[in-house]
């Protein structure tokens, strides 16, 4: 709960600063389209459909975030191409968390795929077989996923401003060919993403996560509504007179904790304030402190992006 004293501050959060920088569709849309291979402004713009003003403008963040480099290829005439660098290669599991909760859950509001959906195929080189990537325990290798964790506060906890920068609302802003376009429009809006984070630390009723995030009323009553209408929460009454609600989490909302897991221990790494980490998570199974990697469904091996090959299917797949 928020100390009386810190009124309009929202609860240091790793998983708030990594949405500052990757937390929006369009942004998320050309990070996929990287970790396929493109790296040419040409290429971007056929693969994630996005407006060239909105597309120059995504890329030059992810530069000035260190997320991405930018080449130059041709000197004459000079052309440029954008390369991920370290830190924007170390989103790759919350990538593949994604894409895992796309071929789960991945069919909007209206429950169909559309005939332009994409599809890709990953094979596991270490053991030669074609996998999904499967969140687990670093220590005992064990499956993760919301149910089986447990939290309390960390060394880096505290309370700070929210400096919401001004963005669009960016649901189905692309006309490409997304492999994970539903995950996207949920990490890509980042009120949305922070009310999960809520409500994955048992932070439920209306008033609580609006305190715990300072989202405006009327901000957090549509998000609310729009993620119960997608399918990942859903509304339990606990009070008749006056008429309260909280919001507990759908099997398909469990499934999207993975994701959230990851982005929050990018956030950790590249992010955290200097006491460390604001939350510590303990597996419940095997009771160690979580330090959440990404395993092959086949052997259980820990996932690499060097040690996967990848097939991209479907009606609208783009040639890199």
């Amino acid at each position: 709960m928020v100390p009386p004293d810190v009124q309009n501050l929202i609860r240091t959060c790793s998983i708030w600063r990594a949405l500052e920088v990757v937390g929006d569709t369009p942004t998320l849309l050309i990070l996929e389209a990287s970790m396929l291979g493109d790296r040419r402004f040409d290429q971007f713009r056929r693969r994630t459909g996005l407006l060239k003003a909105l597309l120059s403008d995504r890329l030059k963040r992810l530069v000035a975030a260190k997320v991405m480099e930018k080449r130059q290829y041709s000197v004459s005439p000079p052309r440029d191409e954008y390369v991920l660098i370290e830190k924007g290669r170390a989103l790759y599991w919350t990538s593949l968390m994604l894409l895992r909760w796309e071929v789960m859950w991945g069919d909007g509001l209206d429950g169909g795929e559309g005939a332009g959906k994409m599809r890709v195929e990953l094979t596991h080189k270490v053991c030669g077989k074609r996998f999904m990537p499967v969140p687990a325990c670093g220590e005992c290798h064990g499956d993760v996923d919301a149910t089986l964790v447990e939290w309390c506060e960390g060394p880096g906890v505290g309370w700070m401003a929210p400096l919401y920068s001004r963005r669009r609302q960016q649901r189905d802003s692309s006309e490409g060919t997304a492999l994970f376009e539903s995950a996207a429009q949920l990490m890509g809006d980042r009120w949305a993403s922070l009310i999960m984070r809520s409500i994955f630390t048992g932070i439920t009723k209306f008033d609580d996560i609006r305190r715990d995030t300072a989202i405006a009323t009327n901000i957090l009553a549509e998000r609310l509504n729009w993620l119960t209408a997608f399918g990942v929460i859903r509304q339990e009454q606990y009070e008749e007179n006056p008429p309260r609600f909280e919001y507990k989490l759908r099997r398909k909302g469990i499934d999207y904790y993975p994701a959230l897991l990851m982005l929050m221990q990018w956030g950790d790494k590249y992010y955290a304030s200097p006491e460390g980490p604001p939350l510590l998570l303990t597996h419940r199974p095997c009771g160690h402190e979580l330090d959440a990697i990404v395993v092959c469904s086949e052997c259980r091996a820990p996932v690499e992006a060097r040690d996967v090959t990848f097939a991209v299917e479907g009606a609208e797949a783009v040639e890199a």
